[in-house]
């Protein structure tokens, strides 16, 4: 069962004048260590700030608070898992929300997509509800 979908689109330009204005503060404000060290890794490190900070918007519209009532920027982390599909974790506040939105007997589950096509990044996150192992429902 879908628990919540997000989506969000910006423009990479305002993530390259945010990044030359406020630099390591912002950086260090929205982004996870994992996501800082991958996009500082990247020939396009500002397209890839753009879609991970697409996805923490997407991500908190799909949790239905917006960045609010405890949900802040570093609560929700873009990561990959062992096959390369990226997913969102989530700490603090946002993992709480998630635990309430999610009902008995079911494991959530954050499906993300990001893509960038200068000058725009956008991503996508679904969070289903997948009955737990054993469960019958």
């Amino acid at each position: 069962m879908i628990l919540g979908v997000g989506n969000d689109i910006i423009d990479i330009r305002r993530i390259e004048r945010t990044l030359e204005r406020y630099g390591e503060r912002f950086v260090a404000r929205v982004f996870t260590e994992i996501e800082q060290r991958k996009s500082d890794g990247r020939a396009t490190r500002a397209a890839s700030y753009a879609k991970r900070f697409a996805a923490k918007e997407a991500c908190a519209k799909a949790l239905g608070t917006g960045l609010r009532r405890g949900v802040f920027w570093r609560d929700m982390g873009v990561v990959n898992l062992p096959s390369g599909r990226p997913t969102i974790q989530l700490t603090g506040g946002a993992a709480r929300q998630l635990d309430e939105i999610t009902p008995d007997g079911f494991e959530a589950r954050i499906d993300l997509t990001l893509t960038d096509d200068f000058p725009l990044a956008m991503a996508i996150v679904i969070i289903s509800g997948l009955p737990e192992k054993g469960d019958l429902r």
